[in-house]
């Protein structure tokens, strides 16, 4: 008698979560990841010179996040961290694929891994799992076709491959994975056309649409008559000035535009998610991060601190702005939970859930934010990790093991190393950063037998 009625109670706690669970009404999601966009790249977060009327407007409706953070300082390992919520030294995914080779440095390597595992679970599987039609068009950037899109659970892969930035805007784009139509016709607006049709398509039916732009990456390439526009307007004495660069801007904005008009034509805004967000800071030479230090590649906030805006009609406050510290690692969990779902078993996640921060009600449990580059990048920076504790921020160098400590509350451009100012805090800090690597499992570089100054510097030159 007990067995049945201890069985009874398990059918009915089943049959209860697998109401609960069918009831939940399930958000659409939509994933904006522009690539190579810096920090004050759009009007809502300080720029003069480039015109993001659309992407302001989806400021204004949503949440603007000030303490923005790619995973990485590079492409690959934030998109890989954003799909699978690990961090990027739990996947051993730590550098854009297939990464930089300084045979004669001080350091050798690690082994690491140059794709994304498809046995891994990732926000593509987990959504398809509740009943969404799932869609990645952009560029994809993890690996070889057996980790592309349509095979990690993806059902539609429109223009991403093994490549990380396009042979050219304009069509014929010489990309495998997308279809010629007409020559001319510029990668932005194509990349939109095919989201417009996957939604309307999708419709009726909960949808995930990963929208990976390839802009505003390298090679800088626009449409004639808006470079023209911006070449008008350019100040030799701004931060910001390449009108080229402008342009792939406001093709993204275009992108932007159109979205939105398509969710209100659709009546789809109200039940709509739209996160717009970049994969690491800005190029040097292409745009400028200031006051944030560097950029792209570096070992500094200008690599990693990046514009973010989350709209979530009747979660997020229209307007509001929040300086919480969050990562795109935070996705996974975030996009999961708004389906009532959890992690499968034994799949660690390194994000956390934002819905308390984005309902503006309560914070977040960790303490830190971490970053760990055993690379070499070819704008010069050398193996590091990091560590952001409240308004502290740790750097480690690896080929010396010296570290640097910056106060962001007071020099955000970190211009002031305080590690001999506050030797505790760096004690502190640094003994945090060993521990989380070692917790993770992250890869470290380990001293090259083939060290040889004078070649690694003639590499480093191009000779």
């Amino acid at each position: 008698m007990k067995t049945l009625s201890a069985s009874l109670t398990v059918l009915l706690l089943w049959t209860t979560s697998l109401w609960a669970r069918e009831s939940i009404n399930k958000p659409n999601i939509i994933f904006i990841l522009v690539d190579d966009l810096g920090w004050t790249d759009l009007g809502c977060f300080g720029s003069h010179y480039y015109e993001t009327p659309n992407i302001d407007r989806l400021a204004a409706q949503g949440m603007r996040f000030t303490n923005g953070y790619a995973a990485c300082t590079v492409c690959s390992p934030s998109r890989a961290s954003f799909l699978t919520g690990q961090y990027p030294a739990r996947l051993h995914v730590t550098d854009w694929i297939a990464g930089h080779n300084r045979p004669f440095a001080k350091m050798r390597i690690p082994d690491w891994t140059m794709r994304l595992l498809p046995e891994l679970p990732n926000l593509a599987k987990e959504l398809k799992s509740v009943g969404y039609a799932t869609a990645s068009i952009g560029k994809w950037h993890l690996g070889p076709k057996e980790s592309w899109p349509d095979k990690v659970g993806f059902d539609l892969n429109v223009a991403g491959t093994h490549v990380g930035q396009p042979p050219n805007y304009f069509s014929p784009y010489k990309i495998e994975t997308i279809q010629d139509e007409k020559d001319g016709e510029f990668l932005s607006d194509r990349l939109t056309d095919e989201s417009l049709k996957f939604i309307e398509a999708n419709k009726a039916r909960p949808f995930f649409l990963y929208l990976p732009h390839y802009a505003v990456h390298t090679p800088l390439m626009a449409k004639p008559a808006v470079v023209e526009k911006y070449k008008a307007k350019s100040d030799p004495t701004s931060a910001h000035k390449n009108p080229v660069y402008a342009a792939l801007v406001e093709s993204v904005d275009d992108s932007v535009g159109r979205l939105m008009a398509k969710l209100d034509e659709l009546k789809l805004s109200e039940n709509t998610i739209v996160v717009f967000t970049s994969d690491n800071g800005g190029l040097i030479g292409a745009t400028s991060n200031a006051p944030l230090r560097v950029g792209k590649g570096s070992a500094y906030e200008g690599g990693v601190r990046v514009p973010l805006i989350v709209k979530w009609p009747n979660v997020t406050l229209p307007g509001s702005t929040n300086n919480t510290p969050v990562i795109g690692t935070d996705f996974f969990p975030t996009f999961l939970a708004a389906n009532g779902l959890q992690a499968p078993q034994g799949h660690a996640v390194d994000g956390e859930n934002l819905a308390p921060v984005l309902r503006g009600d309560g914070g977040l449990k960790r303490a830190a934010l971490y970053w760990h580059y055993p690379h070499y990048h070819p704008g010069g920076a050398t193996p590091h990790g990091a560590i952001r504790e409240g308004d502290w921020r740790l750097v480690e160098f690896f080929e010396d093991n010296h570290v640097e400590l910056y106060d962001l509350k007071n020099d955000i451009a970190e211009t002031r190393d305080e590690s001999k100012n506050q030797p505790d805090m760096a004690a502190d800090l640094t003994q945090k950063l060993h521990a989380w690597r070692k917790s993770v499992g992250a890869q470290m570089p380990t001293p090259n037998p083939d060290f040889d100054q004078e070649k690694d510097a003639a590499k480093k030159k191009g000779r």
